[in-house]
């Protein structure tokens, strides 16, 4: 078979490695002019317009972050993650929502170890998907990071679906929140009736995916987990929501409550979300750079009673940010507006009366400023409700310089 792979990322090239394997003649399609890191002798189509030359090819696979609708074949179009749904042996715990799908993850996987269970993570917090496939046995489990971008297209659920709070996101890429929910929906929309559905029941967007599952087991969250809340290392009443929807999610297969604490107190979270960083003169830096909504930047702000100064702004996603300005009033939170959307942050600010200062500079530049603002006994929180691809790579990349920048305060 004649197999196209339409973007060459770190999904691209297990893709590549996966259907090369199987023995299939496989070419990589990029619309960037050059790869440097493609294995010597595969064929490519490249530069601007390669989506719209694979007619030629029975399957086009593509990468999570592309349109469906921007491949232009008469063959089959394809993904990395329906190809695993299709051929996994194992049963999936699927996770979606905006904000706080790798950390509910990382509890699920955590809860499962301490019970004893072999677990793959895959998706965008593990192994690409298609790279673990040959390891897994069917008494395994698969917790599976699903953004909507992977969900897009997708015509499998998994047996025990997460859905997590969702709002605005991505609006640079989908066309607007209806598509970006019926995206999530497919989360959902093929389960079947012996299948779980776990679901935030205090969000418009979550209550309607659910809707679309035939599943009979469907259990709401957040709820109380008095118990176990003393065994959750991680900061933040968001946080405890996110333990509740890891709890629910591995009922069917961890009934023992000291599992569960255990896999609790063992979960130390993940890089880049609402991390410590130091301490200096009295002041305490905290990383949460993964934050790219002002939905994910109010739960951060929300997790510390001291007096704070955020870090807000980045690349524009659509995203409306009257919001978190109005909680930073609310709770006179000192604002430093960065980036691209810190002009539209600092205008919001103006009109509600923040306290808000614009840096438009490099990260020690705004840590720096915020040094300065500060007093001991306060929290600098690094939560930019935006993406950061405007003076970034990534948002590990800007989480990075942010540390960097704060361990050279402290000399």
């Amino acid at each position: 078979m004649k197999v196209a792979i339409a973007g060459y990322g770190v999904e691209g090239r297990a893709s590549l490695s996966y259907w090369r394997a199987r023995g299939h003649d496989v070419t990589v399609a990029d619309e960037r002019d050059r790869l440097d890191d493609i294995p010597d002798g595969t064929p490519t189509i490249l530069g601007a317009g390669a989506f719209g030359w694979l007619d030629e090819f029975d399957m086009v696979v593509r990468t999570a972050s592309l349109r469906p609708d921007r491949i232009q074949t008469q063959g089959r179009v394809w993904s990395a993650t329906n190809e695993f749904f299709e051929q996994c042996c194992a049963p999936i715990i699927g996770v979606t929502g905006t904000k706080g799908k790798g950390t509910t993850c990382s509890l699920i996987a955590s809860i499962l170890r301490a019970a004893g269970r072999t677990v793959h993570v895959v998706g965008n917090i593990g192994q690409p998907a298609l790279a673990e496939i040959d390891d897994i046995q069917p008494d395994d489990i698969v917790v599976y990071e699903l953004s909507s971008f992977q969900l897009w297209d997708l015509e499998r659920s998994p047996h025990i679906a997460v859905v997590l709070p969702i709002e605005r996101d991505h609006l640079d890429v989908h066309a607007d929140m209806h598509e970006y929910v019926e995206a999530k929906a497919n989360i959902a929309r093929h389960q079947t009736a012996d299948d779980v559905i776990v679901y935030h029941a205090g969000n418009d967007y979550t209550r309607r995916i659910a809707a679309y599952s035939p599943a009979t087991t469907r259990i709401e969250y957040p709820f109380a987990i008095d118990q176990f809340e003393a065994s959750l290392q991680l900061p933040g009443r968001h946080n405890v929501e996110n333990a509740a929807a890891a709890i629910a999610a591995t009922r069917e297969y961890v009934s023992d409550d000291d599992a569960i604490k255990r896999g609790l107190a063992a979960c130390e979270g993940l890089p880049h979300r609402l991390k410590f960083v130091a301490e200096v003169d009295g002041v305490r830096y905290y990383d949460d750079s993964i934050s790219t909504t002002p939905g994910s930047a109010i739960a951060a702000l929300n997790s510390f009673d001291q007096p704070k100064i955020l870090i807000l702004g980045g690349s524009d996603k659509g995203a409306d940010y009257t919001a978190i300005v109005e909680r930073c009033v609310a709770t006179r939170t000192t604002i430093i507006a960065i980036g691209q959307t810190g002009e539209t942050i600092s205008a919001i600010g103006e009109r509600r009366g923040a306290l808000c200062h614009r840096v438009d500079g490099r990260m020690d530049q705004v840590v720096a400023e915020a040094k300065q603002l500060a007093q001991s006994g306060d929290v600098v929180i690094l939560s930019p409700a935006s993406a950061s691809f405007d003076q970034y790579k990534n948002y590990a990349d800007r989480g990075e310089q942010f540390i960097a920048a704060v361990k050279a305060l402290a000399g």
